[in-house]
């Protein structure tokens, strides 16, 4: 028989996560960060919530659960949702979400061994939320397959689209830019040959040959780019530091230097073959640095590395233009108020459909060769 507990942390999960795929992260180390560095818990609005599955006293499932208190860092945006819930008297929040904190990234969100724990894992949120009176529950950036047992347990159906560029054995960047459309090709000439005559020069650094002064530099910017959009970073200088002090090989920094100093950085994050870009920021404007920077480096990275995917972020159709591609990316919702479970269904019905014809519209504006 399978047997379902919730916790308060994952601190005390080291040896559960032995049990999880190879992914960075759903690591102990990248949750730990997040928890030690008090960038998740008490105060922050994203309370640890993990569930774990066991059958005879051995884990055989987990979800990385949290209780939120607000809907910031999801990147699944259901503010109007909250609205309405406010507008009819009712709470919205707290509310339950399945996801990885700050991280718009698709992958597993249900982990366990087989479908039936899979589907033991889904009843026993569902049965959390009708005892304790929890409006809704939000698996975010989800693989195909979770999204698959999602939807034939009931839960409604959300899409949405971000890019990625895929290596396709390119053998160094020209033999990529060839693959372009002349304007598009031009376009990034252009651009890169304007950052050399400023002579800029840009080191990607891996591993233990990031230094201490490198991520100091780094957070800087990271701030700085919150700062111009009047925000405040949701990650504190601490989680960086554990991240590159326990993670050191799945983190490739880009920086760039100027004559005065290093001006620019960009972080990214390796997981098997792929990269992904996390985040950037810049001291001072420079006209395409956070092209280069975010896009162009990281994709001769993939090219030298053979990695196959390299994914710059959420949103953004600019990335269109620099030979990254539209994907869909999935997640699912359970609300548990049926006049509201029935509004936001028929929504979500009417934004797939929009969905459906702005990802078409997207793949005819392709610039790759015909």
């Amino acid at each position: 028989m399978i047997e379902v507990i919730s916790k308060t942390n994952f601190a005390d999960l080291e040896s559960h996560f032995d049990h999880l795929p190879d992914n960075t992260f759903l690591s102990y180390a990248f949750f730990n960060a997040l928890e030690k560095s008090l960038s998740i818990g008490k105060g922050t609005g994203w309370i640890p919530f993990p569930i774990i599955a066991s059958e005879e006293g051995r884990v055989i499932g987990f979800l990385p659960t949290f209780i939120k208190e607000h809907s910031y860092g999801e990147y699944v945006f259901d503010w109007a949702w909250a609205e309405a819930f406010q507008r009819h008297g009712l709470s919205y929040y707290p509310k339950l979400v399945c996801a990885i904190p700050f991280t718009p990234i698709s992958g597993p969100r249900i982990l366990a061994e087989n479908v039936e724990a899979k589907r033991v894992l889904i009843k026993s949120l569902e049965k959390i939320m009708h005892q304790h009176k929890i409006s809704s529950c939000h698996f975010l950036f989800t693989s195909l397959e979770d999204q698959q047992i999602l939807t034939e347990s009931g839960w409604m159906h959300r899409q949405g689209v971000q890019f990625r560029w895929i290596n396709r054995g390119y053998k160094n960047y020209d033999d990529f830019l060839a693959t372009l459309s002349h304007h598009k090709r031009k376009k990034i000439k252009q651009e890169r040959k304007k950052l050399n005559s400023l002579s800029l020069r840009v080191i990607r650094k891996t591993g233990k040959n990031i230094t201490d002064e490198d991520l100091s530099f780094f957070y800087q910017c990271y701030c700085h780019t919150y700062t111009d959009h009047n925000s405040t970073p949701y990650l504190s200088y601490d989680f960086f530091n554990r991240i590159f002090k326990e993670i050191p090989h799945k983190i490739l920094l880009v920086i760039a230097y100027d004559e005065e100093g290093p001006v620019g950085s960009a972080l990214n994050i390796l997981d098997n073959d792929n990269l992904y870009g996390r985040y950037w920021g810049a001291i001072k404007y420079i006209p395409y640095l956070h092209f280069e920077l975010c896009y162009y480096q990281g994709q001769e990275y993939c090219i030298e590395n053979n990695l196959s995917i390299f994914e710059g972020g959420a949103q953004g159709e600019h990335k269109l233009a620099r030979g990254f591609e539209p994907f869909d990316t999935f997640s699912s919702h359970y609300i548990v108020n049926e006049q509201f479970r029935d509004a936001i269904g028929r929504f979500l019905e009417e934004e797939g459909g929009r969905m459906n014809i702005y990802t078409n519209e997207l793949e005819e504006r392709s610039p790759y060769k015909a």
